[in-house]
């Protein structure tokens, strides 16, 4: 029974994180990124108007039931192409086992509100006991990532007022932005 709960979530779980994932990825330079982190873009050949830049995955929880890819975070990024706009998130993956949560509203650490995203939530199985996925997000300003250098936390409320902080490092916040940055001002050659 255990078994089958286990590659039920798995499959389950793999299917909702490819949401999270641009398929072909290529890396940022190492100039862009150095000693920070792993920042991954999309490839060029995409034709949508958006290019999504995923940052370095870093665990909130213990992976569920011992399925790598579950219960971590990570800071997303959306360039608007045209307009060279850029959006980003804090994207959080939350599995667990009881009471369905029901993640629902997010704030900063000074109790400033954030425009919750709720990307998905699934009932795994409840053969013996209910377990859940959800997948949601909070839009973090431009301004206020720059401002966070030295590190972030974001707290998510549930629909009970249970509290989960997330703690965004200095470092997952340096690489995101200095990828954002090497995108948008490319370094220029020199004449030959």
């Amino acid at each position: 029974m255990r078994q089958h709960l286990s590659v039920t979530l798995a499959v389950s779980l793999g299917l909702a994180l490819a949401n999270c994932t641009q398929v072909p990825r290529q890396q940022v330079p190492a100039e862009a990124t150095k000693g920070v982190g792993t920042v991954n873009w999309p490839s060029e050949e995409t034709t949508s108007r958006f290019v999504g830049l995923i940052g370095t995955k870093a665990q909130h929880a213990p992976p569920y039931l011992g399925v790598p890819e579950t219960n971590f975070y990570c800071l997303r990024s959306f360039v608007d192409r045209q307009t060279a706009e850029t959006r980003h998130q804090l994207y959080v993956s939350d599995s667990y086992s009881g009471a369905e949560r029901r993640w629902g509203a997010a704030r900063d650490e000074a109790g400033h509100t954030l425009r919750f995203v709720e990307i998905s939530r699934n009932q795994i199985t409840c053969d013996a006991g209910c377990s859940y996925a959800e997948e949601f997000a909070a839009d973090i300003p431009e301004h206020e990532l720059r401002a966070s250098l030295h590190g972030l936390k974001i707290i998510f409320t549930d629909s009970s007022g249970a509290e989960k902080t997330i703690t965004v490092s200095g470092s997952q916040i340096t690489a995101q932005l200095a990828a954002i940055d090497a995108r948008q001002n490319p370094p220029s050659s020199a004449p030959r």
